[in-house]
């Protein structure tokens, strides 16, 4: 078992709670909203996962080899599910619709992320909820909004980066597109989700009444792609692939060394004239080539070879801490495991350990959040749950009694 050095354990609640008392109905699977539902929980929130009887969220299945599989536990849905507790629900069944209800009529927040209109079809429209609870807010996270001619589309991480132009402009100017090596699409849309859910809280406490909240991955997407949309609107010049270079400026981009990548990011005059003295190339500095932003910029192929000349003489990790000591941004390329160890990321606390010993066998490690509250990091209160692990205890905090419970259970409703 992989145990990363100085990992957090996590502690029995969280301490910070800045939701605590909101309660958070997470009807979502694989990633956007359970990760959505994630962010939630470690600032306080009461989550309660909604999961199909017998198979619950296809994470449980996904992310994991078959070497390391534990059924229904998939490495996916460790990650992005801890916190929260677990009803199994059939929301075919008459009764498990009135289970819901119930459910909805105590609870602030819903996310979900079918797509448009599945849960309207079940009974429970934005309007059918009001009705229920006018103070929930309902949080929709699908991968092209709720109207639109893709509106219907089925949608995942790749094909939405593809949508958004991201991929076109991923990879080296002379090789094909690729996409980005992680869910960037499926991550964006789950903040975009619990930054919408926290707005809609705020504004409740003036209102009094809910909001419906339309997340669109592909529109939340496009909004994190920074130059290579801005350059599109504002100077009307198409974006392409640079590979790792930086297209707004020059020596800006990942370098070779002596053992491998470093990204160096000498965006302003000072820092390119930085990067030439600790270099030892101080000529460079009046090379008529590179006087200004613009010449670097036209001259980039010719800067990196001049610089990367030097840089093979010393290791990224020796050229990090000198650029870094003249204020210059440098960073060697590191792979996730290296990421992980970082003395950095030790620091933080942003790993933690969790006890899924009852069902998967050992302890887990996962992320938590990158925000610190006064100071403290933001934990996970709770193992991630097996599937309906807390049905009969969350169904007794809504009034049903065990007789009732057992019906339901005989019913297949739960």
């Amino acid at each position: 078992m992989h145990r990363p050095p100085g990992l957090v354990i996590s502690p029995k609640g969280n301490m910070i709670g800045l939701l605590s008392g909101i309660r958070v109905l997470d009807l979502t699977t694989v990633l956007s909203g359970p990760f959505a539902a994630y962010q939630l929980s470690l600032f306080g929130a009461e989550v309660t996962k909604i999961e199909i009887p017998g198979t619950g969220d296809l994470a449980r299945e996904i992310g994991d080899d078959d070497e390391h599989h534990t059924p229904m536990m998939g490495a996916s849905f460790l990650a992005q599910n801890a916190g929260k507790r677990s009803i199994t629900l059939d929301l075919k069944s008459e009764d498990g619709k009135r289970v819901f209800a119930r459910l909805v009529q105590s609870a602030d927040v819903l996310v979900e992320n079918m797509r448009p209109g599945v849960l309207g079809r079940l009974g429970f429209s934005w309007e059918r909820l009001q009705e229920f609870n006018p103070r929930l807010i309902y949080c929709a996270i699908t991968g092209f909004g709720q109207d639109g001619p893709l509106a219907d589309r089925p949608a995942y991480d790749q094909i939405v980066q593809g949508l958004a132009g991201m991929t076109a402009v991923t990879g080296f100017p002379d090789g094909e597109s690729v996409r980005v090596g992680f869910p960037i699409c499926d991550t964006v849309g789950g903040y975009a989700g619990a930054m919408a859910v926290c707005a809609a809280l705020v504004g409740r406490a003036s209102t009094g009444r809910g909001v419906f909240l339309d997340v669109s991955m592909l529109e939340t997407s496009m909004t994190a792609m920074g130059w290579a949309v801005s350059n599109e609107l504002v100077i009307g010049e198409p974006s392409g692939r640079i590979g790792n270079d930086n297209v707004t400026s020059a020596p800006s981009g990942t370098f070779r060394t002596a053992d491998g990548g470093l990204n160096i990011a000498a965006n302003t005059q000072v820092q390119f004239e930085a990067v030439c003295r600790v270099c030892g190339c101080e000529q460079l500095i009046d090379d008529p080539r590179f006087l200004t932003r613009g010449d670097r910029k036209r001259h980039r192929a010719e800067l990196r070879d001049e610089l990367e000349a030097v840089l093979a003489e010393r290791s990224a990790a020796e050229w990090e801490v000198l650029l870094a000591a003249v204020s210059v941004p440098a960073g060697r390329v590191l792979s996730v495991g290296q990421a992980l160890a970082q003395k950095q990321i030790v620091a933080r606390g942003l790993l933690h350990e969790v006890d899924v010993t009852s069902s998967v066998g050992h302890p887990v490690t996962i992320l938590g959040s990158g925000v610190h509250v006064d100071g403290q990091v933001l934990a996970p209160s709770m193992p991630p749950p097996q599937l309906g692990e807390h049905s009969d205890e969350l169904l007794r905090d809504v009034g049903y009694s065990d007789d009732e419970i057992a019906t339901l259970r005989a019913s297949r409703a739960i």
